[in-house]
């Protein structure tokens, strides 16, 4: 996952949004209903693929996951987490053991300084837990919206929003959702457009299906069961 910092609250203004023109809210919010629809009819069982044990676990596993796919970040906290589960246990390590140990995951130094950092806030202000608000995980060194509703959302089954990652964000503009670049604006409109109840699951549903049939450079739009929909069905060809 590529995850960015982000404030807690989004709420562009109307005049913000610059969604295909000529389309109205209630015709995005049909758009949407079929994409849900077909999401999950073609992934009904879609869950976060990151490896974690508890909430703690995922938060390590997500902030180690920008920039980095997450079948490193699982080889790597298979490791970490079996020698360092808890967040007593990474704040207690020098910074550059837990570089080492993360160094596989890209832009460790910068990962490695948040974590312990996070970890011992953890410990300092919640007594090793990670906090169900929203808030109050963004105050973490290294979290961002992004990677707080991740975890409230995996972990605790909080809809606090919807996660934008790349391919979420690549998807709802190709599916014609959103006109926006900006992880956080997308997720704002996203948000206006999708039932509460959706947020979780459609963030892990985007994720698979852009995985495994709407690639960045060559999707496969012959075998994509959204192309009867899709206002950019052969957008590579």
């Amino acid at each position: 996952m590529r995850f960015e910092n982000a404030s807690v609250r989004p709420s562009p203004s109307a005049a913000e949004r610059t969604l295909p023109k000529k389309i109205s809210l209630e015709e995005l919010k049909k758009q949407a209903r079929r994409v849900v629809k077909q999401l999950k009819v073609d992934y009904p069982v879609a869950e976060c693929a990151l490896n974690y044990e508890t909430p703690y676990q995922l938060l390590i596993a997500t902030i180690l996951s920008a920039q980095c796919t997450d079948a490193r970040v699982n080889i790597v906290t298979k490791e970490l987490f079996a020698k360092y589960p808890a967040a007593d246990d990474i704040a207690a390590l020098p910074i550059a053991k837990i570089e080492k140990l993360v160094q596989t995951t890209g832009f460790f130094r910068n990962k490695a300084k948040n974590i312990k950092a996070a970890s011992q806030k953890l410990v300092d202000d919640y007594d090793g837990e990670v906090p169900q608000d929203l808030e109050a995980l963004v105050a973490l060194p290294g979290v961002g919206r992004k990677t707080a509703n991740v975890v409230l959302g995996t972990a605790f089954g909080m809809p606090t929003g919807v996660v934008v990652d790349t391919h979420v964000g690549r998807l709802s503009r190709r599916m014609g959702l959103t006109a926006k670049n900006d992880a956080v604006k997308v997720e704002a409109e996203l948000m206006e457009l999708l039932p509460k109840k959706e947020w979780i699951q459609f963030s892990h549903r985007m994720i698979h299906h852009g995985r495994a049939i709407c690639d960045a450079r060559k999707p496969k739009c012959d075998d994509c069961h959204f192309a009867k929909f899709c206002p950019q069905v052969g957008v590579a060809k």
